[in-house]
């Protein structure tokens, strides 16, 4: 083992955990309605405590156990059973388990953007149990635990298909079965507290320089150089969402650019570790324009209200950042070189593109089975009428975020 290494494994860790809380949780619920932004925080904050202890349980040897067939992993890691040896060589294996366990806590924490303001608590419980087992672990398994993905050579540094991809799926899937707020899209108010998003968003950008500057699982230059392609993208995009917000809407906002910050980071996400600084912004600039029409794609077109920008942001981010790899990883460009390396860019990209017609296809297909069992379940997916025009925070779970009176 290398102490250096498992040191900033440790910190790259608390990192990713910064991410989902307070990180996630204070972005989600700054865009909310005041009367349900606490709601949004217990989300963040039960699935957290949900899912790590299912990662100890099932999710990590799921995930990484031996393969099974290039499926799934054995059992034969449940309750971290065995994880006393080093993983890579350099850190302890429970090091990687836990900082993996973050990963698999922000996930379907994620997916709380597209149903927030209208959802049972006990919903989103068996909905995030179900979804970490039998749709993120699968996933994971392919790409980063032996599976089939990363046999075939896939490229996905830190998580644009086992994460992003994965998550924006599945909230298009859950937005869609579970309908629109009431009032969407003419009467939804704005954000809350830009203010409050904004923070949120600062602390998701820092904690990202864990999530893909860790994925390096070292304390060494692939990490700087993971962590400089992420900052350069999340400008990147920041700067490109926002003049197309200020041309078309005729001004720049705060919630615009943060969320172009957001747009960026999950688009480099799966190409930090193959791509240098140049490949970042140019990632990141291309993600802002593209997710930005994603919005008006899902809102307007579609008519779907995915009500954070879930499969806008982060799963057209992941699918974008999956695909364009192939091409900013060549060494012409700046990058690390590709890993089909027989086949160059064109036997690369079509194994990139499997990887993403996998993702989408079974995160997809197996949330809309979930969906439907959790309704069945839980006596159906949304609070009642009443409660939804309330707001959740005191109809769910007697507080308020703002006493108004006092």
């Amino acid at each position: 083992m290398i102490a250096g290494d498992t040191a900033w494994i440790i910190v790259a860790t608390a990192l990713v955990l910064f991410m989902t809380l307070p990180g996630l949780a204070l972005f989600y619920a700054g865009l909310v309605r005041s009367r349900s932004a606490l709601s949004v925080i217990m989300q963040c904050v039960s699935i957290t405590a949900l899912a790590s202890v299912l990662w100890l349980v099932l999710g990590y040897t799921l995930s990484f156990g031996d393969s099974q067939g290039g499926i799934i992993g054995g059992l034969g890691k449940v309750f971290f059973a065995g994880v006393q040896g080093t993983q890579s060589g350099t850190i302890p294996e429970i090091v990687f388990a836990i900082f993996q366990m973050t990963f698999a806590i922000i996930t379907p924490a994620l997916i709380v953007g597209a149903y927030v303001e209208r959802i049972k608590f006990s919903s989103v419980l068996v909905f995030s149990g179900a979804w970490l087992l039998f749709v993120y672990s699968p996933i994971c398994h392919w790409v980063w635990g032996g599976g089939w993905l990363g046999e075939l050579g896939i490229m996905d540094f830190a998580g644009g298909l086992v994460v992003h991809a994965s998550a924006g799926s599945a909230a298009l899937v859950v937005a869609a079965v579970l309908g629109s707020r009431r009032g969407f899209p003419d009467k939804i108010k704005p954000p809350h507290n830009p203010g409050m998003t904004a923070a949120g968003a600062a602390m998701l950008w820092v904690g990202w320089f864990g999530f893909n500057g860790g994925s390096q699982l070292a304390a060494d230059g692939g990490a700087g150089m993971a962590i400089a392609a992420t900052h350069f993208a999340a400008v990147g995009a920041a700067i490109t969402w926002s003049v197309v917000e200020w041309k078309k809407v005729g001004k720049p906002s705060l919630v615009g650019m943060v969320t172009g910050v957001i747009a960026g980071l999950a688009t480099v996400t799966p190409a930090s570790g193959f791509i240098g600084p140049v490949g970042g912004l140019l990632l990141g600039a291309v993600a802002g324009v593209v997710c930005y029409l994603a919005v008006d794609l899902v809102k307007e077109k579609w008519n779907i209200d995915d009500s954070l920008d879930v499969f806008a942001v982060h799963g057209v981010g992941g699918v974008l950042g999956t695909l364009l790899v192939a091409l900013l990883a060549l060494d012409s460009l700046g990058g690390g070189g590709l890993s089909v390396s027989s086949g160059g860019f064109g036997a690369q990209l079509g194994v990139q593109a499997l990887g993403v017609l996998a993702t989408l296809v079974w995160s997809g297909g197996i949330t809309f089975i979930i969906v439907k069992v959790t309704a069945a379940l839980t006596g159906g997916l949304r609070v009642g009428a009443e409660d939804e025009m309330a707001g959740l925070d005191q109809a769910l779970h007697g507080e308020e975020a703002y006493d108004l009176g006092s």
